[in-house]
């Protein structure tokens, strides 16, 4: 969350003529209800199965980029699924770029609206000492606030 994973997607695919999907917002189209809604109504565990379904269900298709969500590659076998379907890029950004990012938009994100500065800033310690094992590995690590969409593409391409 924060990471830019959905902006980058959408400038990336668009320089790279690739059809763009955002996993999250797959779901939310496929049940025609938020995901914050999905967590609250059905809980994680049929979100992560929703999840799951609309991966596999991506994944048939050619040429395409994903966003995925945040907590994708850490639940079953996803983050495999995902590298041998393809080159898979993890966005490393600082927990202080993050902290910034989501302190400042924090009333669009349901998960985190609730929090005050020291609950953000230990909820995204405790999602990247969770997560990052899964992320790292990712075929390719990128800081994209060190980087411009050229210098991605080609360390995406090559």
């Amino acid at each position: 969350m924060g990471s830019g994973k959905t902006n980058l997607g959408r400038k990336l695919a668009k320089e790279l003529n690739l059809e763009f999907f955002d996993q999250d917002e797959e779901i939310e189209r496929l049940q025609d209800r938020s995901i914050a809604r999905i967590f609250r109504e059905d809980g994680e565990s049929r979100f992560r199965s929703l999840e799951r379904d609309v991966l596999l269900d991506l994944l048939e298709k050619d040429n395409f980029l994903l966003a995925c969500g945040g907590g994708a590659p850490c639940y079953r076998d996803n983050m495999t699924l995902m590298n041998e379907a393809g080159k898979t890029v993890y966005l490393k950004v600082s927990h202080h770029v993050l902290f910034k990012r989501l302190s400042a938009r924090r009333e669009t994100r349901p998960l985190i609206a609730h929090l005050d500065d020291p609950g953000l800033d230990q909820y995204i310690s405790e999602k990247l000492r969770e997560r990052e094992p899964f992320y790292l590995k990712a075929k390719l690590w990128i800081d994209p606030t060190e980087s411009t969409i050229d210098t991605l593409i080609r360390s995406i391409l090559f």
